[in-house]
């Protein structure tokens, strides 16, 4: 049987984790001194009420060797053989090299064992990372391999889009995401810079003024640059405001013929950290020739 794994920054709702028996290695999160394991000791709600009373951002930190061993180990027990885990950018973040660590000390201590592990760097945060597990999944259900299943993520991971915005710089400000200069020129025109993803780490591919002009953006690109072979489903996400990403959901329903689910999906509390408040992201695969 064939197990899937993440780190917790692939950010899917419990609902999904729960369906597809996903195993999750938490991130670890230090907030004034107190340690908490991401969305298991501090749900993203309880997290996003607290940020704006924080002096300072929290610290996070990846997964231990440890949580990954221990999602294989405990599945192995129920008859799991081959394992694939899909982890955040090796570009912004050490989630993947521990996975690596993790698969070597389990070879290191079962070297006769059969077992599969696969690690996967998905070039992705948030729910990009979790459109590929999703959608691993369903192909799972579809009756693919384990070998191809691994053929389809690293032929893949690079096509899939994100675009993120933020209501507030401050906290991108704060954890090197955007320079001072950009977040203080960004507050005073009242810009919203819109990110990507460009060789594994974040960087800014435009700037829309105002929220209306940003969903606007976000809907264009959309149709643009959508597969529509692979992109059965989208994912809409959001740090601490629904609201905004039921108005893009509604957008893309109007203006797209897009017939596929739409998901809308909370960020969790390591990729909050850095997003902050207001934040909106939206994640698709796209063409290969955009």
């Amino acid at each position: 049987m064939i197990k899937l794994m993440a780190d917790s920054t692939c950010d899917l709702s419990q609902e999904i984790v729960e369906r597809y028996n996903i195993g999750i290695a938490p991130l670890n999160i230090e907030i004034e001194g107190v340690h908490y394991r991401d969305k298991i000791d501090l749900t993203s709600d309880e997290f996003f009420e607290r940020l704006p009373d924080m002096e300072e951002l929290p610290k996070t930190g990846a997964p231990s060797p440890e949580a990954y061993l221990n999602i294989i180990e405990e599945a192995m027990t129920e008859g799991y053989s081959e394992f694939l885990c899909i982890c955040m950018s090796s570009g912004t973040s050490a989630s993947y090299q521990a996975a690596e660590i993790a698969r070597e000390s389990f070879y290191d201590k079962h070297a006769e064992t059969g077992v599969k592990i696969h690690i996967v760097d998905s070039w992705s945060m948030s729910h990009g990372s979790g459109w590929l597990i999703m959608k691993s999944a369903q192909l799972l259900e579809e009756g693919y391999s384990f070998d191809e299943l691994v053929a389809f993520n690293e032929t893949h991971k690079k096509h899939v889009k994100h675009f993120l915005c933020v209501e507030d710089l401050h906290n991108l400000t704060k954890s090197g995401r955007i320079s001072n200069t950009g977040a203080f020129i960004g507050s005073l025109l009242r810009v919203k810079p819109i990110m990507s993803m460009k060789d594994t780490k974040g960087a800014i591919v435009a700037k829309a003024r105002g929220t209306k002009k940003a969903l606007n953006y976000y809907v264009e690109e959309f149709q643009k640059r959508i597969d529509p072979e692979w992109t059965t489903f989208i994912i809409i996400g959001n740090s601490n405001d629904k609201s905004i990403a039921e108005q893009l959901k509604e957008k893309i329903k109007l203006k797209t013929d897009f017939i596929g689910d739409m998901h809308i999906m909370q960020m969790g509390v390591a990729v909050g950290t850095h997003v902050g408040l207001g934040g909106l992201s939206l994640f698709f695969m796209e063409k290969e020739t955009i």
